[in-house]
């Protein structure tokens, strides 16, 4: 089916007690291995392009990949622009047919934040595209941070509430304990502040570095207002992973998609267990559509997940 608007979808998510997978897809078999899951999951998904996906791959290459995956696919597929840190980046992928943006102002001073992301919406929502936008900063641990640091970074509630009303954005990624680039679970989310973001924002909200965050806490954080899950370093884990397993069990291997196809099939089962655990499984019936009145609670055994 064509690109699907991610609007729809993560109010049907907050309705429903689930969250929505959002991973980061930088090659062919990344896209592949997301779709794929999540159409076995019967689960709405969100494919990413970040940046350097697109200076890697081209814009062309990089949304070319995701129509594709999505137009051969029976469930909702979104293309969205992961961390564009500049008005012009989101402009680009809107004309190039993304069906989701994010301005990442993370770093900039509050009043320039609100200004660019107001701007970038107004202009998105013209063409019915919504947006997402960052308030407080998630960081990343290639930077050595601190717990201090991770807690001075975090969301302000108050601040979140004037954010959201005066730059219209559609979803908040929200710093709350999370740290970019863990590739171990040990990171729990601050409970609290974000009942105290949501209570006061009531729009969809979005975990950055779910990679490093416990299964427990993002459970939690689900419970809670995340209605959007980002998955990244994962997935790039369980793909070097696979390559380099099957490329030391067949070295004398010429054929390289013998040896990325390993890979492929690692990133498919990572994105399958993520899709249970965020509750989206089985919401999409035979029609592409959400499943009539049904509602995800937190019923996942942690036992069976990885």
């Amino acid at each position: 089916m064509p690109l699907v608007n991610s609007k729809p979808i993560l109010e049907e998510a907050m309705r429903g007690h689930f969250a929505v997978g959002a991973f980061n897809a930088n090659n062919m078999e990344q896209v592949q291995a997301i779709v794929e899951a999540a159409q076995e999951e019967r689960a709405p998904v969100i494919l990413q392009v970040s940046q350097g996906a697109i200076r890697y791959a081209g814009m062309a290459f990089a949304a070319g990949l995701v129509k594709i995956a999505a137009s051969i696919a029976d469930i909702p597929v979104v293309l969205h622009l992961d961390h564009g840190t500049d008005f012009d980046q989101n402009v680009r992928c809107l004309r190039a047919g993304f069906t989701s943006l994010m301005y990442d102002g993370s770093k900039r001073p509050f009043e320039e934040n609100v200004a660019t992301t107001k701007r970038i919406t107004e202009i998105a929502h013209i063409v019915g595209i919504p947006v997402e936008a960052e308030l407080g900063q998630v960081l990343k641990i290639q930077d050595g941070v601190t717990p201090e640091d991770v807690l001075a970074a975090m969301t302000d509630p108050a601040q979140a509430a004037e954010f959201v009303r005066r730059t219209g954005c559609d979803s908040l990624a929200v710093a709350c304990g999370s740290v970019h680039g863990m590739t171990q679970r040990e990171a729990t989310i601050d409970i609290e502040r974000l009942k105290a973001i949501r209570a006061v924002t009531n729009i969809p909200l979005v975990l950055h570095g779910s990679s490093g965050v416990k299964h427990e806490s993002v459970l939690e954080a689900i419970a809670n207002g995340i209605c959007k899950v980002n998955v990244a370093t994962t997935l790039n884990e369980a793909l070097l992973s696979g390559i380099r397993r099957a490329a030391a069990e067949f070295p004398e291997e010429t054929d390289p998609r013998k040896i990325l196809g390993v890979g492929r099939e690692a990133v498919k089962e990572v994105v399958r267990e993520k899709i249970r655990l965020f509750g989206s499984a089985g919401t999409i019936d035979s029609t592409g559509g959400f499943v009539s009145g049904k509602k995800q609670f937190r019923s996942v055994e942690l036992g069976d997940i990885e």
